[in-house]
């Protein structure tokens, strides 16, 4: 099995959506992504580091308060 890169599946997906839209033009597609994109990204990143917040913001180059911001505006805290 070949390795999948992350933009790789991202193209996938989008390539999907506007398969599934069938003509019909998207609205707002960009801040879509990003929501559905974001949670999951610090969802996964904050497992992997033990729920350190400030490993965390390290690893994602952000700010801690940031981190923190975004993980409250997820409910993942």
């Amino acid at each position: 099995m070949s390795k999948k890169h992350i933009e790789d599946s991202v193209r996938d997906n989008l390539e999907a959506y506007f398969r599934d839209l069938r003509g019909t033009e998207p609205d707002g597609l960009y801040e879509m992504v990003i929501r559905v994109v974001e949670k999951p990204l610090l969802d996964v990143v904050m497992q992997h580091a033990g729920h350190n917040q400030s490993r965390a913001a390290e690893w994602l180059g952000m700010n801690r308060n940031t981190l923190r911001k975004k993980l409250q505006e997820h409910k993942l805290l």
